[in-house]
């Protein structure tokens, strides 16, 4: 669930992951990490980065960017679920089999 929090990297968001037992795996912007140098004790603690989770975020989002070429799925044509759910292991069959 943390994998998939969107990119942002603000105080007040890295707050409501923690709260809700997530924990960001965005780094920290360089113009963040400076001000937070700058600012020595008051700057608070820098926030952790743990480069592996970091990169099965970025499997993941080129994973679904790869699902959205398939028109089937990104136009949301199906009026079900059922269709919706055949689409989507039709398209990831074909990405599967093209490797």
């Amino acid at each position: 669930m943390g994998l998939a929090d969107k990119a942002h990297s603000s105080r007040a968001i890295r707050c409501h992951l923690r709260r809700g037992g997530m924990r960001a795996v965005i780094p920290q912007p360089a113009d963040q990490a400076a001000n937070h140098k700058r600012l020595g004790r008051l700057g608070g603690r820098p926030p952790g980065f743990v480069r592996e989770s970091y990169r099965q975020r970025n499997t993941v989002e080129q994973c679904i960017n790869k699902l959205k070429q398939w028109r089937g799925l990104a136009t949301r044509y199906d009026k079900t679920a059922t269709g919706s759910l055949a689409g989507l292991r039709l398209a990831a069959t074909f990405i599967w089999s093209a490797k």
